[in-house]
């Protein structure tokens, strides 16, 4: 059987008047017959093997499909002179005979010279394109213009004038970011990137997610403080990445001194930026002293037993250490000690997270998880009552201590630790009242008749856009986000109460 291969690059269609359907044409003409199998491959550059069209003509070749091909020209079958041999030794132990229309290439020492000559200097025409591609780049930045569009968030690319002009929409949300980064109003660049994700503020590809890395990436480019880099990634044989599995060939930062600097319209102050760059270097000590181990359903565990919340530990036991969730209060002043319920922190998170991810993965459960009629005796109410008596408590404690302090001398108390203990349970009952008034507002939608459903598809659709990079942050965002409370009923039972 014989078979055509036809191959085009966009730029060679659109420069040299090269097509398919041309070379299709001319090569049926040299079989002499319409009865062939045609091989193609449209868009994919010559300089590499890996081809779609190419890969499955070489292997019907190797299962005895085909016993000729014919190709319009050599550089067609490949750019590269040794991809050229390669291909024409691997079909001759085959015995299929390679045909061009353009000249005939005998086995002779005089057609393989021509041949070798003919794939050099398609070689030698691929290499000077390069060259002066990169040389007319060059140029156009070192005339002030931007050589290409990045589509770089916050700017418009003018591609008539080589000029980028800002997006004002976008603009603003590097605005925000470099000010939430530099007056720390989210924990680092992952609360940045949540919160522009919750917001659903579109990116520049108009996706509504955002990565914690294109936001780093933001806070990186020296574009939005006035002065764009060119000239500045060597990128010489990534293009062939597209068609390699492995050896890709890596992005390398060329020296500084090549870089081309081009005045861009700024977005934020030179002073912000360089503020930005340091807090980025001391990122890493920053957030050091954040815990070491992380609890995934910390703040939602309660002890069924005796009422106490539990907290995550990490504790020995058997000579071997675990995370654990525990009930036992070490702290001065604990009025509940805990009944001693212990729970591995490993199980129960991966028993929670698959019940979820259950959830998550049927959206038609829904339904099951509507909200109680019987106002009176649900969760909301009994919690609302908890949280009063919480509240009366701390308030009472501290007017005790305030009390203390006035009845009593100086020298008979210490007032810096009465000072403290009376701080620390104003910041509790500011707490308790938070936790109160959220309690209160779900209350008021169950009486609404305002569907919990509402809020299990918004986590879904949350967990649908965070899919794939399911990290520690997500995972706890979103099991707060449906989680009311969990119920440790003893090790190998729990309660787990839904929004």
């Amino acid at each position: 059987m014989k078979a055509i291969y036809a191959r085009v690059s966009t730029e060679e269609s659109a420069q040299k008047g090269y097509s398919i359907a041309h070379q299709i044409e001319e090569a049926k003409q040299k079989a002499k017959t319409d009865d062939v199998m045609i091989y193609k491959d449209e868009g994919f550059s010559g300089e590499f093997l890996e081809r779609p069209g190419l890969e499955r003509l070489r292997n019907d070749i190797r299962n005895g499909v085909i016993d000729t091909v014919i190709v319009y020209d050599p550089d067609r079958l490949a750019r590269n002179l040794m991809h050229q041999l390669l291909l024409d030794d691997e079909f001759r132990k085959y015995n299929v005979e390679l045909l061009f229309v353009n000249g005939e290439y005998a086995n002779t020492p005089e057609g393989k010279l021509f041949f070798s000559m003919r794939g050099a200097i398609s070689e030698f025409e691929k290499a000077k394109i390069r060259e002066r591609t990169m040389a007319g780049r060059k140029r156009k930045a070192q005339q002030g213009k931007v050589v290409k569009n990045d589509r770089i968030y916050g700017y418009d690319y003018d591609k008539q004038t080589g000029q980028l002009k800002i997006n004002e929409s976008e603009a603003e949300i590097v605005r925000f970011i470099f000010d939430s980064f530099t007056q720390e109003r989210f924990k680092g660049i992952n609360g940045i990137a949540l919160h522009l994700t919750e917001r659903k503020i579109p990116t520049k590809t108009g996706k509504t997610v955002w990565h914690r890395q294109v936001v780093r990436q933001i806070l990186m480019n020296e574009t939005y403080m006035g002065k764009r880099p060119q000239n500045k990634w060597n990128t010489e044989g990534r293009l062939a990445n597209k068609y390699r599995t492995e050896n890709k060939v890596p992005i390398r930062l060329r020296q500084k001194e090549e870089w081309i600097y081009v005045d861009v319209p700024a977005i934020i102050s030179e002073e912000q930026f360089r503020q930005a760059q340091m807090l980025l270097e001391q990122s890493r000590r920053r957030y050091t002293k954040a815990a070491k181990r992380q609890y995934l359903l910390s703040g939602l565990l309660r002890c069924a037993q005796c009422g106490n919340t539990m907290t995550g530990r990490y504790a020995k036991n058997w000579g071997k250490y675990f995370r654990e969730y525990t009930d036992i209060k070490n702290t001065a002043g604990a009025k509940h000690r805990g009944c001693g319920m212990v729970v591995r922190a490993d199980e129960i998170e991966h028993e929670v997270w698959t019940y979820l991810l259950d959830l998550f993965n049927h959206p038609e459960r829904i339904q099951e998880f509507q909200p109680v009629a019987d106002v009176e005796n649900s969760y909301e109410k009994k919690e609302l009552e908890r949280l009063e008596k919480e509240i009366d408590r701390a308030r009472k404690g501290r007017k005790r201590l305030l009390s203390l302090v006035t009845m009593s001398d100086d020298d008979e108390l210490d007032l810096e630790e009465v000072k403290e203990e009376i701080r620390h349970l104003q910041q509790r009952e500011k707490e308790l009242i938070e936790q109160y008034s959220q309690l209160e507002q779900q209350l008021r939608a169950i009486q609404e008749d305002k569907p919990t459903g509402y809020i299990l598809q918004e986590a879904i659709d949350f967990f649908l856009n965070h899919k794939k990079e399911l990290d520690f942050e997500i995972k706890q965002t979103l099991i707060r986000k449906v989680v009311k409370e969990i119920r440790v009923i003893d090790k190998e039972n729990i309660e787990i109460h839904l929004f």
